[in-house]
């Protein structure tokens, strides 16, 4: 492709391809919440960056056998200070008006914000969970996040199942979980199924879930990549757009 067209050029050409999809599958990472006030992770303003410690909480070892890191991340989530209050952005609100074309959107973020964007809940797969909830790591427990915090906020620092005495942690696939393989299926499929492909704000650097754009690529479909730096399927796209993504996606949905 020619990576050098006028940024109006790329637009237009996205526009023209997402009309004429009846099938959209779309992959979002952290780079669509950015505008929403939600700090990326390993970029230069990112979360893990600025503190290298709060990366171990994301880790299911460290997480499991440190009560000091439990400690501190409950701390943070109650002060608000690890997950701000946050609302949709345009980027998210522009996803939700693909409406009847959407087949799936597969999403790494585990902010929930497609689903209060309007983006159907029963197409969304998030395939690193979610922080809007809270679960028990040895039984089935599972309850608004706010449950938990609020006992935080009350004097218990390392909150346990009430039901089972078993560890509590974030409704999120931690470093070292198992994903849902439920999930890897259904994206999978959704591709084989799908005329387009549009990966929005992601480095596709995380695997298995990246590997759905080269799938896309073998079985012919067309790819859109929509993000501010290069990703390493870039090459693959029949639009490649750098930009800001909230503006592109008004202009292309």
């Amino acid at each position: 492709m020619e990576q050098n067209k006028p940024i109006e050029r790329e637009l237009e050409n996205a526009r023209e391809v997402v009309n004429d999809s009846s099938k959209v599958v779309v992959l979002t990472g952290a780079g669509i919440s950015t505008d929403s006030g939600i700090p990326d992770f390993r970029g230069p303003n990112g979360v893990w960056t600025k503190n290298p410690e709060a990366e171990k909480a994301s880790n299911i070892r460290y997480y499991t056998t440190s009560a000091e890191i439990r400690k501190r991340n409950w701390a943070l989530r109650a002060s608000g200070d690890l997950w701000p209050t946050v609302a949709p952005n345009d980027g998210h609100k522009a996803l939700a008006k693909l409406e009847e074309k959407l087949l799936l959107l597969i999403t790494q973020n585990v902010d929930g914000l497609h689903q209060l964007a309007g983006s159907p809940a029963d197409r969304i797969v998030e395939i690193h969970g979610n922080t809007r909830n809270v679960q028990c790591l040895d039984c089935d427990y599972l309850a608004p996040m706010e449950e938990a915090l609020e006992r935080v906020r009350n004097g218990e620092e390392d909150p346990h199942c009430e039901i089972c005495g078993g560890l509590l942690k974030s409704a999120t696939i931690s470093f070292g979980q198992s994903l849902i393989a439920e999930d890897l299926l259904r994206s999978e499929q959704s591709i084989h199924e799908c005329d387009l492909l549009m990966a929005i704000g992601t480095t596709l650097t995380v695997g298995p879930i990246n590997r759905v754009v080269p799938l896309a690529h073998s079985l012919g479909k067309l790819i859109i990549i929509v993000n501010g730096e290069p990703t390493e399927y870039d090459a693959l796209a029949e639009c490649l757009i750098r930009a800001d993504i909230s503006s592109t996606l008004q202009e292309i949905c």
